[in-house]
């Protein structure tokens, strides 16, 4: 039976990783405020991404995990690869809704 050995992470590394966490917490919060037309989602995946990688790799120690351990990461990344896009694609397909304003019968004039 092989032996367990678990990897020890200094305090700096943790107290750099937080820090990174807290500027994309505010970097979300700064880009939530502005209007980057269609680019607004791509930005707000790009900032949950980056921060979502900080968190499993090394709070989660996955940077330091075994083969197996890095296989299930990379099969759920896939997954959530597969249905974002799905939804994305869904996305694109919907009409634009004009309004509650609006009556339908103007709606379906236009």
């Amino acid at each position: 039976m092989p032996e367990h050995s678990e990897h020890i992470v200094s305090p700096k590394v943790y107290l750099t990783i937080f820090l990174a966490l807290i500027l994309g917490t505010g970097l979300t919060t700064w880009a939530a405020f502005r209007n980057f037309g269609p680019f607004n989602i791509v930005i707000a995946l790009a900032i949950a991404t980056a921060k979502a990688t900080l968190v499993v790799l090394f709070f989660m120690h996955a940077r330091y995990g075994e083969r197996r351990t890095r296989l299930v990461i990379v099969c759920a990344i896939f997954w959530l690869a597969i249905m974002l896009a799905l939804t994305l694609s869904d996305y694109q397909t919907r009409q634009p809704r004009m309004g509650r304003l609006l009556s339908q019968a103007a709606y379906y004039d236009a």
